[in-house]
């Protein structure tokens, strides 16, 4: 399952050296909900090689700021502390882990 990302402990993760995959969403957006389960699926999948996390915007509203983002649901992948690419909308798994996998 993804990890709750907040302010607190977001440069902790990015310092890791592990690359960072956040899921930008709120409780209330439909195609957020949608995506979870995928995010979740990845976190899974990805467990121990990558970090997989997730933001409510609305707890977190710094966080959204501070990355652009504009758009729910949105997902970045950081790796190295920068933002490396960058998906927004309702993707497929596979789409997630092509990405993933290309940065790992």
């Amino acid at each position: 399952m993804a990890q709750n990302i907040t302010n607190n402990n977001i440069e902790e993760l990015i310092a890791s050296g592990k690359v960072v995959v956040i899921d930008f969403s709120a409780s209330w957006c439909g195609p957020c909900k949608r995506l979870a389960p995928i995010i979740d699926k990845l976190a899974e999948k990805y467990e121990g090689q990558a970090i997989i996390g997730k933001v409510d915007i609305e707890e977190e509203e710094d966080l959204a700021m501070k990355y652009g983002i504009r758009n729910i649901p949105t997902v970045i992948f950081i790796k190295d502390g920068e933002v490396a690419d960058k998906h927004t909308g309702v993707g497929k798994l596979n789409e997630y882990e092509d990405k993933l996998n290309a940065l790992l």
